[in-house]
C-alpha cells in the first residue's frame, strides 16, 4: 500500500477541530476561566473548578448540538497532526504509513484524565478507536456520489489494490455501509487497597479477623470524615477513642511499640477534640448528660483562673482569709498591666469585716499603691474610680509578667470571680470572706459534673489549705455555710480530703478539672 500524495491535503477539506479549556484564573484564588478555541466564543470566569468544569462541558455540548455532522469527504484532523494523540514519540517512523488511518469519518470528543481540556474533532474511525478515552459522537453518512464542487478522481488510478478497504485520506468510491470500530477504552489506574489507617497498611492476614475488620472500617470512617465540609468534633472524639482501643489491641497482638504510642496519641486527640467541642458549644456534660452553659467556656480560661489562685496562694502578703480574698480580687483587676480602677463598692461587696484597715495594711507593706487614702478609695464612685497599682504585677524590663493571658481574658476572669463571691444566696446568708474564698476555690476544683476533686474523688486538705488558709476546725463550719447557701451538698470532711457535690445551681460558675 502506497502513501497518499503530498497534494491531497490541499485538495480535501481539513477536518474541524476545537478545544474548550479550563485554567486557573490566577494565583491565590480558587476562580477559574473557561476558554474556547472558536473566535466567536468569549472567555468565562467562574468561582471554582467544579462550577467551571460543569460550564466547560455544557459549552462543548452546545457546540456539538449546533454543529453539523461529520463530513464524509474531509481529511482526518488527527492524521493532519501526525496522529500524535495515539502514537508514542518513539513511533514517529510509523506515522506516515497510510494503514494507520482509515474508516468512516466520525465526530469524536477527547479529554484528558484530569478534566482540564475537551477537544472535538473530525477524524477517521481508526484514529478515534486508537485514541485513549475518545468518544464517538456521530458518524458521517456514506456519500452516494462525488460531492459537488470537488474534483472528480474516478479517472485517477487508485493507489490501493482491488478489494482493499477505503481510507478516510482517500475519497470514498462506492456507496455502502461501513463498520465503525469500537473506541478503545481509556486505561484505568490501579487503585490501592483500602486497608489503610493512619498511613499504615493493615495486613490481610492480621488476626483476629474482628480486629482487622475494625481497623479497615475505622480507616474508611476517617477518610469519610476528611471529606466533610463542616467539622463534627464529637464524632471525631468518638473515632479517636475507637482508634485508641483498636491500636492498643493491635499492639498487643504484634508487640509493636510504635502502635502503642499511636494509641496514646489517639487517646490524647480524643480528649482534645472532646474539650474543643465543649469550648465551641460553650457547654459541658454533667453526669445525666445535660448541657451545662458555663460562664467561662474554654479550658484555657479555666486554667488561667486556677493559675491566679495558685499565684495568690504563693505570693499573698497577708495570711488571713479576708486579706487573701481581697488580694485575689485585686490581682484579677490588675493582672494584665499591674494597674486598674476600683470603686468603693468593689470592696464593700466582698463581705470584709474592715475593708479600710485591710487596704491600709496592703499599702503599708508596699503590695498595693493608691493615690490617696483608703477612705478615699472606699468613697469613690463609678463616675470617678480610683486608679490602683500592684507593683509586683507590672511587667519587668524584659517584658515578662506573672501571667500570660491578655487584656481580653482579664475582664472575663475578673467578672467570673465577682459573680462567685457576690452570689445572691451568699450575700443573703451574710457569709464570711472565708466562706466566699472557699466557694471560689471549690469552683475551680471540680469535675465536669460538679464532684469535688480530680475525678470526683475529693480535694486534698493540704492543697485546699494553701488556697483557703483556715484551720481544720473552721473548714467544717465553712462547708456548712456553703451547704446552707445551696452551694454544696453531700459534704464530708475526712482526715485527708473534702468530698461533696456542687449544686446544679452553681455548675455554670465552675471551672472543671481536665
Amino acid at each position: 500500500m502506497t502513501e497518499a500524495t503530498a497534494s491531497e491535503l490541499n485538495e480535501r477539506v481539513l477536518g474541524r477541530r476545537w478545544t474548550v479549556r479550563l485554567d486557573a484564573a490566577g494565583r491565590g484564588s480558587a476562580a477559574v476561566r473557561v476558554s474556547c478555541s472558536r473566535p466567536s466564543c468569549a472567555e468565562q470566569r467562574l468561582p471554582s473548578a467544579v462550577v467551571g468544569r460543569a460550564a466547560a462541558v455544557a459549552h462543548l455540548k452546545a457546540h456539538l448540538r449546533a454543529a453539523p455532522g461529520p463530513r464524509a469527504e474531509v481529511y482526518c484532523a488527527c492524521r493532519a497532526e501526525s496522529c500524535h494523540t495515539h502514537l508514542r514519540p518513539d513511533d514517529r517512523q510509523m506515522r506516515a504509513q497510510p494503514w494507520r488511518c482509515g474508516g468512516a469519518v466520525v465526530l469524536a470528543v477527547v479529554t484528558d484524565r484530569e478534566g482540564r481540556w475537551w477537544q472535538a474533532l473530525e477524524c477517521c474511525s481508526r484514529c478515534a478507536a486508537a485514541t485513549p478515552g475518545a468518544q464517538v459522537v456521530t458518524t458521517a453518512q456514506t456519500a452516494s456520489g462525488p460531492a459537488a464542487g470537488t474534483p472528480d478522481t474516478a479517472d485517477r488510478p487508485s493507489t490501493a489494490p482491488a478489494g482493499a478497504p477505503q481510507f478516510s485520506d482517500r475519497r470514498p468510491s462506492a456507496a455502502g455501509p461501513r463498520d465503525v470500530p469500537a473506541p478503545r477504552s481509556a486505561p484505568t489506574r490501579r487503585r490501592h487497597p483500602c486497608g489503610k489507617i493512619a498511613q499504615r497498611v493493615i495486613p490481610h492476614d492480621l488476626r483476629p479477623v474482628v480486629l482487622r475488620d475494625e481497623l479497615v472500617e475505622l480507616g474508611e470512617l476517617f477518610r469519610t470524615y476528611q471529606q466533610r465540609t463542616e467539622p463534627d468534633l464529637a464524632l471525631l472524639a468518638d473515632l479517636q477513642e475507637r482508634k485508641a482501643r483498636a491500636f492498643t489491641t493491635w499492639a498487643d497482638v504484634t508487640c509493636d511499640v510504635n502502635l502503642r504510642l499511636e494509641a496514646r496519641r489517639a487517646e490524647q486527640a480524643a480528649t482534645t477534640a472532646r474539650l474543643q467541642h465543649q469550648q465551641r458549644t460553650g457547654c459541658g456534660a454533667d453526669s445525666d448528660g445535660r448541657a451545662v452553659p458555663r460562664l467561662l467556656t474554654a479550658a484555657t480560661q479555666w486554667e488561667h483562673a486556677r493559675s491566679v489562685l495558685a499565684y495568690v496562694a504563693d505570693h499573698s502578703p497577708l495570711p488571713d482569709p479576708e486579706a487573701r480574698l481581697l488580694v485575689v480580687m485585686l490581682t484579677l483587676r490588675t493582672a494584665h498591666t499591674g494597674t486598674g480602677n476600683l470603686v468603693g463598692q468593689d470592696l464593700t461587696a466582698l463581705g470584709l469585716t474592715d475593708p479600710e484597715d485591710l487596704v491600709e495594711q496592703l499599702t503599708g507593706c508596699g503590695w498595693l499603691s493608691i493615690p490617696g487614702t483608703a477612705g478615699d478609695l472606699l468613697a469613690s464612685r463609678p463616675d470617678n474610680p480610683t486608679p490602683v497599682t500592684v507593683p509586683s504585677l507590672v511587667a519587668r524590663g524584659d517584658g515578662t509578667a506573672p501571667f500570660t493571658f491578655g487584656k481580653k481574658m482579664r475582664p472575663k476572669l475578673s467578672g467570673w470571680a465577682r459573680k462567685v463571691v457576690s452570689d445572691k444566696k451568699l450575700r443573703k446568708a451574710k457569709t464570711t470572706a472565708g466562706t466566699r474564698l472557699l466557694a471560689l476555690t471549690l469552683a475551680t476544683q471540680t469535675s465536669s459534673s460538679g464532684r469535688l476533686g480530680p475525678g470526683g474523688q475529693g480535694i486534698d486538705l493540704k492543697s485546699l489549705a494553701a488556697r483557703c488558709p483556715v484551720g481544720p476546725g473552721e473548714l467544717q463550719h465553712l462547708a456548712d455555710q456553703l451547704t446552707a447557701a445551696d452551694w454544696l451538698t453531700d459534704a464530708a470532711l475526712t482526715d485527708t480530703h473534702l468530698t461533696g457535690q456542687l449544686t446544679e445551681r452553681v455548675l455554670p460558675l465552675t471551672c472543671p478539672l481536665p
